[in-house]
């Protein structure tokens, strides 16, 4: 069962009696990129009240963010502050109970990592030498544990930045993982010292610390105090969390209403609720909307973490025996890195946010790209000597791409500055979607954006000049003969390359470039103003095929080959709105869903697919319902919203992040400032929900019984804009403008 709050995450469980949990917080990444787990913890009480299975109770308190475990009189609370990193154990018994508490460290040695063990971090299956895993500090102190983990000098850093030729300006770069030092404190009062144990967890052995009662007591409170910082000294560290534990010293009480107000008003910002009459738990409308609400709890737990929640399974991995049999390695593994982001997949996980209004959540990731903007131009300088940023789709939390991606074998006169990868060869488009994702910050909540302005342009600055200078290389001419940008090679996603001028990629510079001209024209200087109209003269226009005599969108002029299963002749739809309902020409776009033989053959509702998103986006009502429900119903496993492993691993978050995609634009779209409610939304589905959009704006709604009803509107004038399209049919549908 997850928990979590602020940037920390747990999986709590009680096995033969005994309470585990493993914790997990955002950015706690060692040498080689693993995103190391900062542990696990058992408690066992004696007398033991969880001995058998009689009454036994285990709840995840949504409302109020907590987890109840309740058995024979003995009642204890996990819960984990928002404001704070502090994880909370609070036990009450009606008799007085010994209770040990032990910190388990699977990281007691140091513990060589080979074959596909290097999945979990950035060398995946081209490790440069032994790599290995090195073992934790954790010793007994003032009656608690003391465990971390401090980063060896050389990392994959260095070893990056010498692959891909960039020592030049190393010293200018931003280094995430130098002197990096990351855990934290155990303690309680009653408790002292009890001694060390060996022991072996699904096949991984690790070394126990207990900390016990001192004597027997009808009440127990456990705290894990955690730090994370970067400095020259692990004195720093130490005295960084002493400082924080003193400061916290009598606060539990404030911090728990603190976190159950946050949670509450989480919960109050948005949802939404499903049932079909008489519904029951197996019914998969009443799951799809349980669900939804699980997966945004999970995403809730990393609001305000350093780093964004990563698509691979968040704060919530779990051994990977459960996830696969045969990959018997540490709690630590999870498939595709640790400090790893990949762009198709992270945009899925932030970019339901907007419409849950969940803004504060999406700084993250949005402030993790912002840093890596220095080092994204210089690889523009060095590789290229021209501008721009230059962002690719394998991207380390330091700004390169991923070592194996980039290739070790490469030949010798290889454009240092390119990924020598069928996958990903070209494809520096994705950055638009975390830009589009700024400008919405200012389109939905009205923030003053001006802070990203000139990311976003030097994001658009990369295209232009790059591919002017790609030009120059192959000939005379920068440009086409329309005075158009040739956007060759180019890449639609990772499955059509070789592309000339792909549709995600011109679809991507036409609307960032329009947004950023009209969302901030008052936050632009005149200098920023004239390069975008004058770029946006340069933008090509987007290509259309015919296919059984019907006009569709297809992926680019032309391309070479199709390496992988996305369908990117739909980006134009989803993420970037140039089609849908109360659009122009909305019939190509659903000719390309209906025609296009690529978008038939990869249909899916597994992990990053979004065909879900496509039919909500384009009012198929029938298909939208189809692929929300394959994607939105109960997981295979114990907590309903562990999806996965679909491309990725479990728990799934590119999944459960498309899925909520979905389930919005089903019921909520705009155009040209009319609303259109359950613009995809089956009749006879009852729902209940509450939704931001534009300008501010946010509606709560309901359709009971086939009767819809307008419950809020805020502002309210924004009710005369709304147009209801429950029922209306697809050719009703072609009409809207």
């Amino acid at each position: 069962m997850p928990l979590g709050g602020g940037d920390i995450g747990l999986n709590a469980w009680v096995e033969k009696g005994d309470l585990y949990f493993y914790f997990s917080r955002s950015g706690t990444f060692d040498e080689h990129n693993t995103l190391l787990k900062l542990g696990r913890v058992k408690v066992t009480l004696t007398p033991n009240p969880f001995k058998d299975n009689e009454g036994f109770h285990q709840e995840l308190v949504l409302k109020d963010g907590y987890i109840i475990i309740a058995q024979n009189n003995t009642k204890i609370k996990l819960w984990v502050d928002v404001f704070k990193p502090v994880i909370h154990f609070d036990l009450e018994s009606k008799t007085a109970l010994k209770m040990t508490a032990s910190y388990e460290s699977w990281r007691h040695i140091n513990r060589p990592s080979k074959g596909k063990a290097n999945n979990a971090n950035s060398y995946k299956w081209a490790p440069q030498g032994e790599i290995i895993t090195y073992k934790d500090s954790v010793s007994f102190e003032n009656n608690g544990v003391k465990f971390y983990h401090r980063n060896r000098e050389k990392t994959v850093f260095d070893v990056a930045v010498k692959q891909q030729k960039m020592e030049s300006v190393k010293d200018q770069m931003l280094n995430p993982l130098a002197n990096l030092t990351f855990g934290g404190f155990m303690t309680g009062d009653n408790l002292k010292p009890d001694g060390n144990y060996p022991g072996k967890y699904q096949n991984t052995d690790f070394k126990g610390f207990n900390i016990s009662s001192i004597k027997p007591s009808k009440k127990q409170e456990l705290q894990i105090h955690l730090f994370t910082n970067q400095s020259a000294e692990t004195a720093s560290w130490e005295n960084g969390l002493k400082s924080q534990i003193s400061g916290y010293k009598n606060t539990s009480k404030q911090a728990e209403k603190n976190t159950i107000k946050w949670w509450n008003n989480f919960w109050n910002r948005s949802f939404i609720f499903t049932q079909k009459n008489q519904s029951s738990e197996k019914d998969s409308v009443y799951q799809i909307g349980k669900n939804y609400q699980l997966f945004r709890y999970m995403l809730g737990c990393n609001a305000y973490g350093k780093y964004p929640t990563k698509f691979n399974g968040g704060l919530f991995t779990v051994d990977p025996v459960f996830t696969n049999p045969d990959l018997n390695f540490t709690p630590d593994f999870r498939n595709w890195g640790g400090g790893t982001m990949t762009a198709q997949n992270q945009r899925l996980v932030y970019f339901p946010m907007i419409k849950s209004g969940d803004f504060d959540m999406m700084k993250s990731q949005l402030d993790y790209y912002v840093s890596l903007q220095k080092n994204a131009e210089l690889r523009s300088q060095v590789y290229w000597k021209h501008g721009g940023a230059s962002f690719t789709e394998q991207l380390e939390n330091f700004g390169l791409p991923n070592p194996a991606e980039y290739e070790w074998k490469r030949p010798a006169d290889y454009d240092p500055g390119m990924e020598y990868n069928a996958w990903l060869e070209y494809e520096w488009d994705t950055v638009f979607e975390f830009c589009q994702m700024m400008l919405q910050q200012k389109e939905f909540a009205e923030e003053d954006i001006q802070k990203y302005n000139s990311f976003i342009i030097s994001c658009l600055r990369f295209f232009d000049e790059h591919y002017q200078y790609l030009a120059k290389q192959r000939g005379r001419k920068a440009l086409d003969g329309n005075g158009k940008l040739i956007l060759f090679p180019g890449s639609g996603a990772e499955t059509y390359k070789m592309a000339n001028n792909s549709n995600s990629t011109i679809a991507a510079l036409q609307v960032i470039t329009a947004n950023l001209l009209s969302l901030s024209a008052n936050q632009l200087s005149v200098e920023d103003s004239a390069y975008l109209i004058d770029f946006q003269s340069r933008i090509p226009p987007l290509n259309f095929g015919k296919i059984e005599n019907h006009k569709v969108l297809v992926p680019a002029k032309s391309w070479e080959r199709v390496n992988n299963s996305e369908v990117p002749q739909l980006y134009p739809v989803y993420p970037w709105g140039i089609y849908g309902i109360g659009k122009p020409d909305l019939e190509t776009a659903l000719n390309t869903w209906k025609y296009d033989p690529d978008a038939i053959k990869f249909r899916s509702h597994i992990g990053w697919k979004q065909d879900n998103i496509f039919a909500a986006r384009l009012g198929l009502t029938e298909e939208a319902a189809k692929y929300n429900v394959l994607k939105m119903s109960d997981s295979e496993r114990r907590f309903p919203a562990f999806w996965g492993p679909g491309f990725d691993w479990v728990p799934d978050h590119n999944w459960g992040g498309a899925g909520m995609i979905g389930m919005q634009e089903m019921l909520l779209q705009e155009a040209n400032g009319k609303i259109y409610l359950f613009p995809a939304w089956p009749k006879n589905w009852n729902v209940h929900f509450k939704l931001h959009a534009s300008n501010n704006t946010i509606i709560e709604a309901e359709l009971q019984n086939g009767i819809t009803k307008i419950i809020k509107v805020i502002p309210k004038e924004k009710e005369k804009d709304i147009i209801n399209l429950l029922g209306i049919s697809i050719e009703e549908k072609k009409k809207i403008h």
